[in-house]
């Protein structure tokens, strides 16, 4: 019995320390993307999440810039004109129904860009981003949902008041979606960086 005992225990040690190991990759992954992938504040929406697990969380909607994608299709695409018929702005509003296409994500000017992947090799490492009816492309969002995890007696910021904006800071890597690093509130004008302790 003590044999099986020792090992038992052994096994148990081993497989402690390869779990060990692999949160510890993921961590010095995570960890490394933010410090070497940009970095970007961006608005986002909230709501209020369906998934099974319920914990203390803000399940939040990232707004990105789509003005330098072409919608899927082009006649959705409304552009401001001068009385000559001339292009005033480069900021169009989404004429028809709500349309979903795959982007890839970077920062630019310190906005949180989409770029319209027409050819996707693999459609599903893109990001959908949705083109809302009656919205700007700068105001597109990102169709899954960015999860933000707040300590157990933390005050949530939600609702959000009227008039008031609640953004977010996430890192931007080169695959899979944002990450998010920080909330900040933006009141008049003034940002209020938000902790959760």
């Amino acid at each position: 019995m003590k044999i099986g005992s020792a090992r038992f225990s052994a096994a148990s040690i081993a497989v402690l320390l390869i779990q060990l190991a692999i949160v510890s990759t993921v961590a010095a992954k995570y960890l490394n993307q933010r410090w070497t992938c940009p970095r970007v504040w961006t608005r986002t929406a909230a709501y209020d999440p369906e998934l099974v697990m319920r914990g203390r969380y803000l399940s939040l909607q990232l707004m990105v810039d789509g003005c330098e994608s072409t919608l899927p299709s082009g006649k959705q695409a409304e552009f401001p004109r001068n009385v000559d018929g001339t292009i005033k702005s480069q900021v169009y509003t989404v004429r028809g129904p709500d349309e979903d296409f795959p982007a890839t994500l970077t920062v630019k000017d310190s906005r949180l860009i989409a770029l319209h992947q027409r050819d996707a090799e693999d459609p599903r490492r893109a990001q959908m981003v949705r083109a809302m009816k009656n919205s700007t492309c700068d105001q597109m969002r990102l169709v899954q949902p960015v999860n933000f995890y707040i300590a157990e007696h933390a005050q949530s910021p939600l609702p959000v008041k009227q008039n008031d904006e609640l953004w977010i800071e996430v890192t931007v890597p080169p695959k899979g979606p944002p990450r998010p690093i920080q909330l900040a509130l933006k009141q008049s004008g003034m940002w209020k960086p938000l902790a959760f302790q």
